[in-house]
């Protein structure tokens, strides 16, 4: 269920191009608004193709931190048919699905949600939502049923909604997409006014950088797989992977909730994956939330342990709580929980290097808790 950008654009506009070429022809006025829109069908033909071409271009451009998009746009040229905008997305889906391609590891271009950037799989993943939704849109005005395959919008509900309770037993995955987007109705959740996607948060540390690990990646880690990193030699560890097992297992059951699981910790000068550090969930009713961490023998002794946690640290304990609804809110712009009062980390009593992590890290060292050294390092007033 891993997203792999490049094959699954393609995936996804070998379907959608397939239905929309459909009716692309005189039988169908393509002047009429989308379905659920006020833009015109070929409007939002030009829109999909926009996207991907601007997605495009903030990878090629190397956007991350400027804090703005590449200040271009495309358009249909006039007198454009339905015909001719069908192949504008199929061509501009493949400038995307190239450039996602060929993007070294580690380039992200600007994008606002959540951090202020994003990487080529995640501008992959946003181009066939976009892609997926507006061919629904465009055939709803025709009254043309629609529906990509379930595997791709299950991979892409692990991906970009990891906010959204994922499908139960009998549940369609294309359908809770169409919840998810606020396109459709989704039995004991209500109408999603709002809504917003979630791209893995990234935060710089140094001599390393923090990658937050989406869901279908935690699966694929937990069961042999990369998740998608390179990693280094002896990489990843047990730890990483049980850690990822549990990301997976919380998603499954709709507790995960994004920016509060998993981060690979990856090594700047080489974008090599050298460990896993993240939460135990979000704080709990007092506030407090756990940390846990580790790293690959070779990589151990370097101060990339200390220079993460003290990145996660100092961005955890300055931001509220994630949301704990159930998903019935928007995603990250919905309400927050209680402010986060502290963080905590349990180690081993006589593993010094790590006591030396925490404590360099801003931890104190309070009362054990049974068998764990305990380090706590409360929010400043």
């Amino acid at each position: 269920m891993l997203f792999n950008g490049g094959e699954r654009i393609e995936e996804a506009t070998a379907h959608a191009v397939a239905a929309l070429r459909a009716v692309a022809t005189t039988e169908y006025d393509w002047t009429v608004p989308a379905g659920g829109l006020e833009w015109s069908c070929l409007t939002t033909a030009e829109h999909i193709a926009s996207d991907f071409t601007a997605y495009a271009a903030q990878l090629t451009g190397r956007t991350a931190g400027t804090g703005a998009y590449v200040p271009m746009d495309i358009r249909l040229d006039e007198g454009t048919d339905a015909d001719g905008a069908v192949r504008v997305i199929e061509a501009s889906a493949g400038l995307l699905a190239a450039v996602v391609r060929t993007t070294p590891r580690g380039v992200r271009g600007y994008h606002p949600y959540p951090s202020g950037s994003a990487d080529a799989a995640a501008f992959a993943a946003m181009g066939v939502v976009e892609l997926l939704l507006h061919t629904y849109d465009v055939l709803r005005a025709f009254d043309v049923a629609y529906e990509p395959p379930a595997e791709l919008c299950e991979a892409l509900l692990a991906r970009q909604f990891a906010d959204v309770p994922p499908a139960r037993d009998g549940e369609d995955h294309w359908r809770v997409l169409l919840w998810a987007t606020g396109r459709g109705p989704r039995e004991g959740h209500g109408h999603r006014e709002r809504w917003r996607w979630h791209n893995p948060l990234h935060l710089p540390a140094g001599p390393v950088e923090l990658v937050e690990v989406a869901p279908d990646a935690a699966a694929d880690l937990a069961e042999g797989g990369t998740g998608g990193f390179v990693w280094a030699e002896g990489g990843p560890y047990q730890g990483s992977r049980g850690a990822a097992g549990r990301t997976a297992k919380g998603y499954a059951a709709g507790t995960h909730r994004p920016e509060w699981g998993m981060f690979a910790v990856v090594r700047t000068e080489d974008q090599l994956a050298v460990g896993a550090m993240g939460f135990h969930g979000v704080p709990g009713e007092d506030g407090w939330a756990e940390v846990g961490y580790d790293l690959v023998p070779a990589a151990r002794g370097n101060g990339y342990a200390t220079a993460a946690l003290q990145a996660l640290s100092t961005w955890a304990l300055s931001r509220p709580a994630a949301p704990d609804a159930t998903g019935t809110s928007a995603s990250p712009a919905g309400p927050a929980g209680p402010t986060v009062k502290g963080l905590r980390g349990l180690a081993d009593p006589g593993n010094a290097p790590s006591h030396g992590v925490l404590t360099r890290s801003g931890f104190t060292r309070v009362a054990d808790r049974g068998d764990a050294a305990t380090f706590e390092r409360p929010r400043e007033a």
